[in-house]
């Protein structure tokens, strides 16, 4: 009954749940290993620790040779993208703090820039870890930490899709980064978000990636090896003063452009990788807590964090010891490859899927004019990339993800249901089958 009133309404409508996969992200999804993920885990293990306030001189030992091995790591994939990755170190001194901060510190960030094929698409998509480390006393910074799973789990993701996606030639741009002080508050995070704000870069999705390996529950020992948690904020913080009245009186509580972003990951990866769950978890970060996608979203850039199903305690925050036969710290051993390989290809996928895609669509609007148990919507195509044609987006209003995908090649469509009872979005798709970040209609004046 449902479809046969989608057709006699509108007869230029295709109703579709799943479109097409991308041969090249496949591709993609299908070259990260295990045995890369290992090898880059063990060599940040191997440099004892990665504290912050560690030395930045040792060429072997704490964050500056941990920093250095990573940029050397994006210089040797950058030579696979035809000049187009800029690889460098942004760095700034930092001084006492009086909390967290007790000495003049160097903060560097590695950064690789893949720099997009087309120079008028700004749009700019960013992959993040924290490289430091830490024991059970945060000021501790000569103490064996091996971050094996916080953040070496996240920074080997960063590492392996660098090495992965730096063969692309994707139309928009995509920043692969590893942060510094993040233990000491979100320092590294900090100096790169600001830089963005202040110089206007428009970067449309950040996929931050903490804690990404680890399967085994500290207080049961309970295993899940299949769900992956992502993060995403509510009503958008930046907009918590001067639109919190409009949010609320049209129902969008539910619907930030973070919020978008943890959905869209959540598609794509059930989609191209085998055997992994998305589990969206409706705050900025776990209970009290946070992490390096806060500071872009603070910033208003659509940011999620990216972590395990379970944090095991034992593993985490705690100095290498044994005590009654249980074995304390985070080490390498403590790792799930397996389960890392598949949280490592979410990434992957995501990244490409929306680096390959058009730009969103434009000045997308819902008629309001008249009372109606039908919906109309308007919008004008995206600025950069060729479409093949539109999803509107469905949802009743109490569904976390979207139901339904109707499929026009229109720029407006009229829908038999009631936006009182369902809430609408529009994203573009490409031929590849790509699809754009999906956009909540404003009020049509």
């Amino acid at each position: 009954m449902k479809y046969s009133l989608f057709l006699l309404f509108a007869p230029f409508i295709i109703y579709s749940q799943v479109p097409p996969k991308d041969n090249e992200v496949k591709k993609y999804v299908s070259e990260v290993n295990s045995d890369s993920l290992k090898s880059y885990i063990n060599t940040l293990v191997g440099f004892h620790t990665r504290h912050t306030l560690s030395s930045t001189n040792d060429k072997s030992k704490g964050i500056g040779a941990a920093r250095n091995w990573v940029l050397k790591k994006f210089k040797d994939y950058s030579k696979n993208s035809n000049g187009r990755m800029e690889v460098y170190m942004q760095q700034q001194d930092i001084q006492p703090d009086g909390k967290r901060v007790d000495q003049v510190t160097n903060l560097g960030n590695p950064i690789a820039y893949l720099k997009g094929t087309d120079p008028n698409d700004k749009r700019i998509f960013l992959i993040s870890a924290h490289l430091d480390s830490r024991v059970t006393n945060i000021m501790d910074r000569t103490s064996f930490a091996p971050g094996a799973n916080d953040d070496g789990s996240g920074v080997s993701a960063v590492i392996e899709a660098t090495r992965i996606l730096s063969k692309s030639s994707f139309p928009a741009s995509v920043i692969f980064v590893t942060f510094s002080g993040e233990e000491q508050s979100l320092l590294g995070s900090k100096l790169l978000a600001e830089k963005a704000k202040n110089e206007n870069m428009q970067i449309e999705a950040v996929l931050n990636n903490d804690m990404i390996g680890n399967t085994k529950a500290g207080e049961t020992g309970e295993i899940n090896d299949h769900v992956l948690r992502v993060f995403s904020e509510g009503i958008p913080y930046m907009d918590l003063d001067k639109k919190a009245m409009s949010i609320r009186n049209i129902g969008l509580e539910n619907d930030g452009d973070s919020r978008q972003l943890a959905r869209y990951i959540k598609e794509i990866a059930e989609k191209y990788v085998d055997k992994i769950e998305v589990k969206l978890v409706y705050r900025n970060d776990r209970f009290l807590r946070g992490g390096d996608h806060s500071s872009f979203v603070n910033y208003g850039f659509p940011s999620v964090r990216l972590t395990e199903y379970y944090e095991n305690y034992d593993h985490q925050h705690q100095d290498v010891r044994t005590e009654k036969n249980i074995k304390y710290g985070d080490l390498p051993e403590f790792i799930d490859y397996n389960y890392l390989k598949k949280n490592v290809a979410v990434n992957i996928a995501a990244l490409a899927s929306l680096a390959k895609s058009t730009s969103k669509p434009e000045r997308v609007e819902i008629e309001v004019k008249e009372l109606t148990n039908s919906t109309v919507l308007h919008w004008e195509k995206p600025k950069f990339g060729t479409v093949a044609g539109y999803y509107v987006l469905v949802r009743e209003t109490d569904n976390p993800i979207w139901q339904k995908k109707i499929f026009t090649t229109e720029l407006s469509i009229k829908i038999p249901l009631s936006k009182d009872n369902y809430i609408f979005a529009v994203q573009a798709v490409n031929q590849s089958g790509n699809l754009s970040l999906p956009v909540i209609p404003s009020i049509a004046k």
